[in-house]
């Protein structure tokens, strides 16, 4: 069965092609009547630059723009102030959109081919997420309009997805199954090319390690104390022998959270927060099984006591080639993305400046790639949705190549026109491949079909603590 239906996919670009009719004109032309108040829009969440679950007025523009374009809103849900659903039309299909409007701490930048903070030390969108929330909203509003003429039928539902980076916004609203009646869903990011995605991502485990020992002095009685300090280091040491013994696809990051806080007090707590991936999830458990151990031997040596938390976790993207198909085919109607001499050289010196061959931008459509079975580095709630309901991915061109990604040359092009350009392309590519989605019942089906056989008999769990998501300090 899985055979034959591989060979399916192998051969169905030979009979279907995607064409332009009368509505998929409509769309575009509705992105273009929006296309102004959608750049203001990725310019102040640009300039808002609020991190994981702090993005109020972020998600307050979006939501706003949303009621006033007549959709429904209902703000706050899956237990986050920062998450919103915006619907319109009813009955079925219901198709959804997924925004995220999240910046990254640390890397604020001005619109500037060199580094130049726009605030010392504040955060800045060096994921492009100012534009993916604005593009994601600008394709639901073409669509909707479509719907409120009749010459649409179905549901449209646009999801404010806060706190991608860090928490794993969508993955609480999948828990609370706002995902479940979806036939299908679409989503987009920034990057520095512009195709159907059809690659997979890497699984993650996100844990807190602690360590809790007892103080003394450090030189006048440290026989008395047991240095939660040690206990880390101790797993340092471990978590970097269990390297060798790693799959190649596997990772494990980390940074020391705390360490203690004067040299001449052995630290009484001390916590490490890691990272570890792989393009399975299987894997992934594992690693996280073998890191538990050896936080537990960590904390035989050393005489401490320890505690190990999950704080979340990523599933990878199960890809859908059925869908990846048919936005394929209307990236190809859209052609490329054209660029001006003045941005070409501001992608060019953004290169000079991060040290990259001066290759400049490139807006044109790349081919429908083979799945692999490794994805490259990376991780996104987004695999948690595609677990759920078949998915649709998009990457669109809104930085120079081989740009830094999470740096503040994405910040740059993100506040200007390269990544408008990108926001545009972006909603128009999503908007046009939506219209076949609705009017070809056909696809939804194929794409079901693919979705059911990839996922086999996994049984999904969130991979997120009990209880509410982790509401940070105000």
């Amino acid at each position: 069965m899985k055979g034959q239906f591989i060979c399916c996919l192998l051969i169905f670009p030979i009979v279907m092609s995607a064409q332009m009719n009368a509505e998929k004109e409509s769309v575009l032309q509705s992105v273009e009547s929006h296309k102004a108040a959608l750049i203001e829009l990725s310019d102040q969440i640009w300039a808002f630059a609020e991190t994981a679950l702090r993005e109020h007025q972020s998600s307050k523009v979006l939501a706003d723009y949303a009621e006033e374009q007549g959709f429904r809103v209902e703000r706050g849900v899956a237990g986050m102030p920062t998450a919103f659903i915006a619907s319109f039309g009813s009955g079925k299909p219901v198709i959804g959109i997924l925004g995220e409007y999240d910046a990254l701490p640390g890397i604020s930048q001005k619109a500037s081919p060199v580094k130049e903070p726009l605030k010392e030390g504040a955060a800045g969108h060096g994921c492009g997420h100012n534009l993916f929330g604005a593009a994601s909203l600008g394709a639901a509003i073409a669509i909707k309009e479509l719907i409120e003429r009749g010459e649409l039928k179905g549901t449209i539902r646009f999801y404010g997805t806060p706190a991608e980076e860090s928490v794993g916004g969508k993955i609480y609203m999948v828990r609370d199954g706002l995902f479940s009646d979806l036939d299908a869903c679409i989503d987009w990011h920034p990057d520095a090319k512009t195709k159907a995605n059809t690659q997979s991502s890497q699984a993650l485990i996100d844990l807190g390690v602690e360590f809790y020992g007892k103080a003394a002095h450090a030189a006048y009685d440290p026989w008395n104390g047991r240095s939660a300090l040690d206990a880390v280091e101790s797993f340092i040491s471990g978590v970097n022998l269990y390297r060798e013994h790693i799959r190649p696809t596997s990772r494990l990051h980390y940074i020391i959270q705390s360490g203690g806080d004067v040299p001449n007090v052995i630290p009484e707590y001390a916590k490490v927060w890691i990272w570890a991936r792989d393009s399975k999830r299987s894997i992934v458990d594992e690693l996280q099984q073998r890191i538990r151990k050896i936080a537990a031997g960590a904390a035989l040596m050393n005489e401490v006591d320890y505690r190990v938390s999950l704080n979340a976790g990523d599933h990878e993207l199960l890809v859908n080639r059925t869908g990846a198909y048919v936005l394929h085919q209307n990236l190809s109607i859209l052609g490329p993305i054209e660029y001006s001499a003045s941005e070409l050289d501001f992608a060019k010196r953004i290169q000079s400046a991060t040290g990259k061959e001066s290759l400049g931008i490139d807006g044109q459509v790349q081919p429908f790639e083979e799945t692999r079975e490794h994805p490259e580095g990376g991780s996104t709630d987004v695999g948690d949705v595609s677990w759920n309901v078949p998915q649709i991915s998009l990457l669109v061109t809104t930085a120079p190549t081989g740009t830094p990604w999470h740096s503040w040359p994405v910040v740059a092009c993100g506040g200007m026109s390269i990544g408008h350009k990108g926001l545009v392309y972006a909603a128009k590519a999503m908007a046009l491949t939506m219209v076949d989605l609705y009017q070809d019942d056909q696809i939804l089906k194929d794409m079901r079909t693919e979705f059911l056989e990839k996922k086999g008999n996994y049984q999904y769990k969130a991979m997120i603590p009990e209880g509410p998501p982790p509401m940070p300090n105000q």
